[in-house]
């Protein structure tokens, strides 16, 4: 785990709900169970600064750190895509983005790419993208103030299911994907038990909670959580799922006491915002 995204992982989960907050000190010593040194921690909190996801703040000789509205709306759109699933019955509509870049805009044409996949939508064609779900606007949004990108949408059924199945075949690799889910099922179904008996300290808890996250939340970017006629044959990823939510929601109670516990007792600890979403 990169210490980058550990500090991102204890902002999203913790830190966040904490007024969004927290002094350099104790940073330092959440980050010490994952083993990251003091100096690495100060770098990588500079740098968050620098590209506009922390803010800092002086209270007395401290310095405390603070997300920005940036990064709030990041962790409130990354929870929302690792955490939820989509339900109820598909209608059978793709909804389908045709873009163009112009090639001397490689790293934005690039950047499109990543926001079509993280959204859940898959290359059809070249330059050719769709999605079982209308998050057609949410693509706008991300490019709206990007002239250079060129989005026409629109919406339109195939043939039939076999159509439909065939086309998720091959936008998506959904045999690979299914295998790292079995894989990731067979490595944290067996825990299930620990947790539930709390055989896992404070320090522990977290690291292990963290380390499920980081585990679990590259799947979002690969997978576009297709409606259950489109998936093959004893999908893996559902089965996952509801492990992850067990696993997370089992650390939970031990994992935010120690956080609590460094940030109230150091003296760090805000109020919770009533304005942000509450913890999971």
């Amino acid at each position: 785990m990169k210490a980058r995204s550990l500090v991102f992982d204890l902002f999203g989960d913790y830190l966040r709900y904490h007024g969004g907050e927290v002094r350099l000190r104790t940073l330092i010593t959440l980050m010490e169970g994952f083993d990251v040194p003091d100096p690495t921690v100060r770098v990588v909190a500079a740098r968050l600064r620098k590209e506009g996801w922390l803010e800092t703040r002086r209270d007395g000789r401290e310095t405390v750190y603070t997300l920005t509205e940036a990064a709030w709306r990041l962790l409130d759109e990354g929870h929302t895509r690792i955490f939820a699933r989509a339900t109820g019955p598909w209608d059978g509509q793709w909804h389908m983005i045709i873009y163009s870049v112009p090639e001397t805009d490689r790293a934005l044409r690039e950047q499109l790419r990543k926001r079509l996949t993280w959204l859940g939508f898959g290359p059809l064609a070249a330059g050719v993208w769709f999605c079982p779900h209308d998050r057609v606007d949410d693509v706008r949004a991300g490019f709206a103030d990007q002239p250079a990108v060129r989005i026409d949408a629109f919406s339109a059924r195939s043939e039939g299911l076999a159509a439909d199945r065939e086309m998720a075949g091959r936008a998506w690799d959904l045999a690979t994907l299914d295998r790292e889910y079995a894989e990731l099922l067979q490595r944290y179904q067996p825990r299930l038990a620990r947790y539930r008996a709390g055989e896992l300290d404070g320090r522990q808890a977290l690291v292990e909670r963290v380390r499920l996250i980081h585990d679990y939340r590259l799947f979002p970017f690969r997978d576009p959580d297709l409606p259950p006629e489109l998936l093959p044959e004893g999908w893996s990823g559902r089965a996952a799922h509801e492990v992850f939510l067990q696993a997370h929601g089992l650390l939970r109670a031990p994992a935010e006491a120690y956080v609590d516990g460094l940030l109230t007792g150091n003296g760090t600890g805000a109020e919770p915002d009533v304005s942000k979403p509450g913890r999971p």
